[in-house]
């Protein structure tokens, strides 16, 4: 899956990573949830830099399409909660264990 972090560049991470991506995923959501500004900050640095260390950077001049966009790392916290409720489920797809 090729994953795009605004500002920083495309990724494409292996579905072996996936369920760990989801787990971090429902951190996310949980944080967001709580209205814990710190909680998100710190749940949202995680699941970005586990994109970055088990993706592989995408060449910048690859017309590859992201199949998913993520929000740049400084992102607000009701930034992030607009993009979970476009569809409920978090911003990384399901993806079965």
């Amino acid at each position: 899956m090729i994953m795009r972090v605004m500002g920083e560049g495309q990724y494409e991470v292996g579905d072996d990573h996936l369920n760990l991506l989801n787990e971090l995923d429902a951190e996310l959501v949980t944080a967001v949830e709580s209205g814990d500004e710190a909680l998100f900050r710190q749940a949202y640095a995680k699941l970005i830099e586990a994109v970055k260390q088990y993706g592989t950077p995408v060449p910048l001049d690859s017309l590859e399409p992201s199949e998913l966009i993520l929000p740049n790392a400084d992102a607000t916290i009701d930034e992030v909660r607009e993009l979970l409720m476009a569809d409920g489920e978090g911003v990384i797809p399901g993806f079965p264990e």
